[in-house]
C-alpha cells in the first residue's frame, strides 16, 4: 500500500514554501520508492518553527525479515516499535501524488494508477520518523482506512494532513491527534492511469 510516491518540484517546493512559511526544496522524482530520500517537514526541538529534514523510508528493526515504509493510523499510538516516534517525532511528506496498482480484468499487467490533489495542490502526508544521531533518520509513512473515492482501488491509502492543520499536527501532544487519525473527506483528489 502506498509503496510508490510522485514528487514534482515545480510547482510542488513553491507551494509548500509559500503555504508553511519556510523555504522547502526537493528534487523531482517521479517514481519515490521505499530506501530513497524522501523530504519532510517537522518542527524545531522546541516548536518554534518548520523546517525540513531529509530521510530514507523505511526502517527494518532488528525483528523484521522485510522493510517497513508504513504504519496503520489506528494502532501507531499503541504499537510498540511507533509509538515513541508518534509521540515525538511526528512530520509530513509533501508530496505531488501517489501510486497504486490494480489488475483489470482481461489485461495482462496491472494498471498503475495516480491519486493527486485535484487543484494540483500539495499533498500533505502524515509520517513518523525515526532520527539517528550518525546516519540520516529513517520514515514510516501512515496509513489509514480509504475514502469512498479510494476504496474501489484499495483497502489502505495514506494519512492526508489539510494544509491548515500541518501545525496542529506536528506540534501537538499526541493524545489530542485522535481526530486526524482518519482520512479526511474533504481534500479533493483526481485519480489517473
Amino acid at each position: 500500500m502506498c509503496g510508490r510516491l510522485n514528487v514534482v518540484n515545480d510547482p510542488l517546493c513553491q507551494l509548500v514554501t509559500e503555504q508553511l512559511g519556510f523555504k522547502f526544496d526537493t528534487p523531482s522524482n517521479t517514481d519515490l520508492r521505499p530506501t530513497q530520500q524522501v523530504a519532510t517537514v517537522t518542527t524545531t526541538a522546541n516548536h518554534n518553527g518548520l523546517h525540513q529534514l531529509n530521510t530514507l523510508w523505511g526502517i527494518q528493526p532488528n525483528w523484521a525479515n522485510r522493510i517497513i515504509i508504513n504504519a496503520q493510523a489506528e494502532t501507531v499510538a499503541t504499537k510498540p516499535t511507533f509509538k515513541m516516534a508518534f509521540k515525538q517525532h511526528r512530520c509530513v511528506v509533501p508530496c505531488s501524488g501517489w501510486y497504486e496498482w490494480q489488475h483489470q480484468e482481461g489485461q495482462p499487467r496491472k494498471t498503475k494508477y495516480l491519486f493527486a490533489e485535484a487543484n494540483q495542490q500539495p499533498l500533505y502526508m502524515a509520517a513518523i520518523y525515526f532520527p539517528h544521531r550518525e546516519q540520516q533518520a529513517h520514515l514510516v509513512t501512515l496509513t489509514t482506512a480509504p475514502t469512498e473515492q479510494c476504496a474501489p482501488y484499495h483497502s489502505r491509502m495514506p494519512l492526508l494532513i489539510r494544509p491548515s492543520e500541518v501545525g496542529f499536527w506536528l506540534n501537538s501532544d499526541a493524545d489530542v491527534l485522535t481526530p486526524l487519525l482518519e482520512a479526511p473527506q474533504d481534500i479533493p483528489l483526481v485519480i489517473t492511469s
